[in-house]
């Protein structure tokens, strides 16, 4: 959450409590001189520590104070200056639980808890799933509340509405912080996409709204994957955290096989997210049963991958690195390459079209196969292979761990000046000794 909307918040709290300690001294006495002098000189006191046992000793002195509601306040004050939040709740639950408060001091006491509830939260002071609980049930009454809260007097329309709408920012977000600690993650989504509705540069509310849609059943996959990447865009702390968060959601989701074809998908979302809030309607990332589907219906993946287009893209991205068998080409080019033997092959979609060729298609990487470097220019080929390339545009393929048929590859020849190894004489079977 912003800190302008805390900082607003926390005057308008101030101004109201003012205004209703001026208003009551103004209307009818219903305390002493002694009890006046007493907290005002509670409220006077600038030490922090000094004043909390100044409000100790009040409570002592006058149990039954009327103005025991302005006491339970500068409570909640001193503890938010001390920065002890689990304190400041506490008295924040003491001055809700003060008989007959009207409509706006009940809303500023819960929002005092709220704000104190989120401090002490942040600073792993509140983390029982009690407190948690309480939390929630806290914010959605003071949510209840604001439906009630009429305009003060003195306050502007514009006014106002922004008091109004940093306290639904608030209220939504403690509700939704809350339900997404306790793993209440279609309640936490709602909350959170209500807070971000009205505050929507707020990093971590994606985050906790992305993890929500991943986690609930069944998940969001894709608005939880776009929402992530929001926070992302926004550059949090944490920033690294969430992206390998987000990559191992996807991963798991689509279950492509080549790491390359993820990070580009990865990377096209987080460009995309980067300039818009709302996920683009035809944007998609395609799942693993996507792909699945695409598999079983290609009958002939090289025909569909030279064909190109968008269907060429999925068929890749559904059969990047699977190996295929006895893939059928003519060799254009051999080199080599560090432990391997780097083919340039030609292929086609008939015997003639790939005799005709004189232009590579496939780049090729054998490895563990030395003798591979025998092939020749024009010569035919027939290899095993994991597919991990694919241009469409020129179309041009890229294999690796390939194993080239044997039956395809030339013996070796002779070195010049060297006569043929000479192949060893067999020797007949030994006889067999004559039966006695």
């Amino acid at each position: 959450m912003k800190g302008q909307w805390w900082m607003a918040s926390l005057g308008a709290l101030a101004l109201a409590f003012s205004q209703a300690a001026s208003a009551a001294a103004q209307q009818q006495v219903t305390y002493t001189r002694a009890e006046y002098d007493a907290y005002q000189a509670c409220a006077a006191e600038q030490n922090m520590q000094q004043r909390v046992r100044c409000l100790d000793d009040f409570k002592a002195r006058f149990p039954q104070s009327t103005l025991m509601p302005f006491i339970l306040q500068a409570y909640v004050q001193a503890h938010f200056a001390l920065q002890n939040y689990v304190k400041a709740v506490e008295a924040a639950d003491m001055l809700l639980s003060t008989p007959n408060l009207d409509v706006p001091s009940r809303l500023n006491a819960t929002v005092l808890r709220a704000q104190a509830f989120y401090l002490g939260f942040s600073r792993q002071q509140i983390t029982a799933p009690a407190d948690l609980t309480k939390a929630r049930t806290s914010a959605k009454e003071g949510l209840s509340l604001l439906e009630q809260w009429t305009k003060p007097e003195g306050v502007t329309d514009e006014q106002y509405a922004q008091q109004k709408k940093g306290f639904q920012v608030l209220f939504n977000s403690i509700a939704g912080i809350a339900a997404f600690q306790l793993k209440d993650y279609p309640d936490a989504k709602g909350y959170i996409r209500a807070s971000l509705a009205l505050e929507p540069n707020d990093a971590l509310n994606y985050y906790r709204l992305g993890v929500s849609l991943l986690q609930q059943k069944p998940a969001e996959y894709l608005e939880g994957f776009w929402a992530l990447a929001r926070a992302i865009a926004m550059k949090p702390p944490g920033e690294a955290q969430i992206r390998t968060y987000l990559r191992r959601q996807v991963a798991t989701y689509q279950g492509t096989g080549c790491e390359h074809l993820l990070d580009a998908q990865i990377n096209e979302l987080l460009a995309l997210a980067g300039g818009a809030s709302e996920r683009p309607a035809n944007y998609n990332i395609p799942s693993a049963d996507d792909l699945q589907k695409v598999r079983e219906r290609t009958t002939d993946v090289l025909a569909a991958l030279r064909a190109g287009g968008e269907n060429g893209k999925l068929v890749f991205l559904a059969t990047c690195g699977a190996e295929f068998p006895e893939v059928a080409g003519k060799v254009i080019e051999v080199g080599e390459g560090n432990d391997s033997v780097i083919l340039k092959v030609a292929t086609g979609s008939t015997p003639e079209e790939i005799e005709a060729a004189t232009t590579a298609n496939m780049e090729v990487k054998v490895v563990g196969q030395p003798e591979a470097k025998r092939l020749e220019k024009d010569l035919p080929v027939r290899f095993t292979a994991t597919l991990v390339g694919y241009g469409p545009e020129p179309f041009l393929l890229k294999w690796d761990k390939a194993k080239v048929n044997p039956e395809d590859i030339p013996p070796e020849k002779p070195q010049a000046g060297k006569a043929p190894a000479k192949q060893p004489t067999k020797r007949p079977p030994p006889k067999r000794p004559p039966a006695r």
